[in-house]
C-alpha cells in the first residue's frame, strides 16, 4: 500500500479541522530544528496559535518566522499478517502547512483569533478579559503551501 497525496482543499481542511493539536516546527538561530505541540485555530487558510509572551519559541519566531506545521489524524494500526513484523503499519492522514509567523498585536484582532482557536475545540461563546488579551502572545500563519498525505485510506 502506498501513501497518496491529498490535494483536494476540502480534504486538507478536514484533516486540519479534525486534528486535536498540531506540531509547530521552527529552526533556531543555531540552525537546529525545534518542534513543539500546540493547540490551534484554523480559518480561511490561516492557522492561529498562542502562548506566553516570552520563551524559546517566541525568540525563534522573531528571528526566523518560517515555520512548518504538522496536522495528523485517523491513526489506525493495521497488519497483513500478525506474525510478520514488516507487514504492520499505521493508517493515517496528515497535512504539512508551510508559512511565516506574523505576530498579532491589535487587541480586536487578538480577540478574533482567540474565538477561532476556541471554535476548534468547542461551540461555546466566550469573553476574554483584558489581562489575557494583553499578556498572551498571539500569532497567525497564512498558509503558503500545503503538503497532504494519506496512507491506508
Amino acid at each position: 500500500m502506498r501513501a497518496r497525496a491529498i490535494i483536494d482543499k476540502q480534504e486538507i481542511a478536514d484533516v486540519i479541522q479534525r486534528s486535536t493539536h498540531c506540531h509547530l516546527s521552527m529552526v533556531d538561530p543555531d540552525g537546529k530544528p525545534y518542534v513543539i505541540p500546540m493547540n490551534f485555530g484554523f480559518k480561511d487558510d490561516v492557522i492561529y496559535l498562542h502562548g506566553a509572551q516570552h520563551g524559546k519559541k517566541i525568540d525563534i519566531l522573531k528571528v526566523h518566522p518560517d515555520v512548518c506545521i504538522n496536522f495528523t489524524t485517523d491513526h489506525v494500526l493495521r497488519y497483513q499478517n500478525e506474525q510478520v513484523a514488516c507487514s504492520w503499519s499505521m493508517k493515517y492522514r496528515s497535512v504539512l502547512c508551510h508559512g511565516k509567523a506574523e505576530f498579532i498585536v491589535d487587541p480586536e484582532e487578538k480577540i478574533a483569533a482567540f474565538h477561532i482557536v476556541m471554535s476548534q475545540y468547542t461551540d461555546g461563546e466566550f469573553k476574554f478579559n483584558p489581562p489575557s488579551i494583553r499578556e498572551v502572545c498571539v500569532w497567525k500563519v497564512p498558509v503558503e503551501r500545503y503538503d497532504g498525505r494519506a496512507y491506508g485510506y
